[in-house]
């Protein structure tokens, strides 16, 4: 899950994480009102949505005057960045910035530990930085039943800061952080950038989180702010119907019994050339009800141009997941091939009951897999 930067700002607040002041509006009126009510004579317009690059992207102006704060604000509302549109902007005080650092602490499951990352060159290029000088990024793997102490925060400090004013502003900033990671369930907390003052202030002015969807029970204040996109409107259905369920974006749409079948097939559908659209794994149910919702969710993806059903038996019946497609098919009607393979537990039951219908039969995974690339090739423009 993830949430607006005002949202990881309000938490960088609570847990003594110096940040600049910020109003989120969703007008432009509202803005200019902000920007009359704040001290600084120059402000940034930012757009609120869950995607990066929104200073490449044009969602990040300054402003010097109200004028210029209603002209901003007009040109970021409900432009469109990485396929968000944006419905609120916050109005952040403007800072004089000396030097700009990243920080973040982020689960890193090689480590099998939480990672504190840095690095002394902070920006909108992190990324680049990473990929061309990975030498400028430090980390430090923190020992869950030792967190941080003191002493650690002092070392990570010194490896952004040379100077020792900034290192004891720095240092309880990083044991907040690590505070703020653990006791909220997050995956990600991040400053990019932090920066250093003229006036020798160490400051978050920009911040994301996110969180561990398998712990937000345990954060109502969190539930509250979840915000899903359509994918995860999606996800979030079939979760509660029993599916594991995640969209790929490819264009074979995958229904399959078994997480590790599931993970198998669609490494072969990319060895054979082909894209996988998700990540289905129906369960070990042998429910024909699971079979059509299954189907519906395949078939609502209008980038699937082949449904491919792999089943290998064993709790799952064969002849109940063939019951199912021929019962969903009663439902609804639909030009997209259905490649199916049966293996297991009445295996041949399912297969004779398939006989006859417009599904692509097959013996083996290889032989299914091959057909459904071939079909989603064919005709494509």
């Amino acid at each position: 899950m993830k949430i607006h930067e005002y949202q990881a700002k309000d938490f960088f607040t609570a847990y003594g994480i110096p940040t600049a002041k910020g109003v989120v509006c969703t007008d432009s009126d509202s803005c200019v009102a902000a920007y009359m009510h704040m001290k600084s004579p120059v402000v940034v317009i930012k757009a609120q949505v869950h995607t990066g690059g929104r200073g490449k992207a044009g969602g990040v102006k300054i402003a010097k005057s109200s004028i210029e704060v209603k002209e901003r604000a007009d040109e970021i509302l409900g432009m469109d960045i990485k396929g968000f549109t944006v419905d609120r902007v916050m109005v952040a005080e403007g800072v004089d910035i000396a030097s700009e650092y990243y920080i973040s602490f982020v689960v890193d499951r090689n480590t099998k530990s939480v990672v504190l990352i840095m690095s002394r060159e902070g920006g909108m290029d992190i990324e680049q930085v990473a990929a061309e000088t990975p030498d400028k990024i430090h980390r430090i793997s923190i020992d869950p039943f030792v967190g941080i102490p003191d002493f650690l925060a002092r070392k990570a400090a010194f490896m952004l800061f040379d100077d020792i004013a900034l290192v004891r502003q720095a240092a309880p900033l990083i044991q907040n952080m690590y505070k703020l990671f653990v006791e909220k369930d997050a995956s990600l907390v991040e400053i990019n950038p932090l920066v250093v003052t003229n006036d020798l202030k160490v400051l978050a002015i920009d911040g994301k989180m996110n969180f561990d969807d398998n712990a937000i029970y345990r954060h109502p204040d969190l539930e509250a702010m979840f915000e899903p996109t359509e994918e995860e409107k999606k996800e979030h259905d079939a979760k509660s119907k029993g599916f594991s369920f995640v969209h790929l974006g490819g264009e074979i749409g995958c229904m399959v019994n078994g997480a590790g079948l599931a993970m198998a097939t669609m490494d072969m559908i990319k060895l054979y050339g082909g894209e996988p659209a998700n990540f289905l794994d129906i369960g070990g149910s042998s429910n024909p009800n699971k079979v059509i919702e299954a189907m519906k969710l395949l078939l609502s993806d209008k980038e699937v141009r082949v449904v491919l059903i792999n089943i290998f038996g064993g709790i799952t019946r064969c002849d109940d997941v063939a019951r199912g497609l021929i019962e969903a098919f009663k439902q609804f009607k639909t030009e997209i091939p259905i490649v199916i393979r049966l293996t297991g537990t009445n295996e041949k039951e399912g297969r004779e009951m398939l006989k006859g219908t417009s599904f692509h039969s097959a013996q083996t995974m290889s032989e299914a897999i091959i057909k459904a690339v071939e079909l989603s090739k064919t005709d494509k423009k």
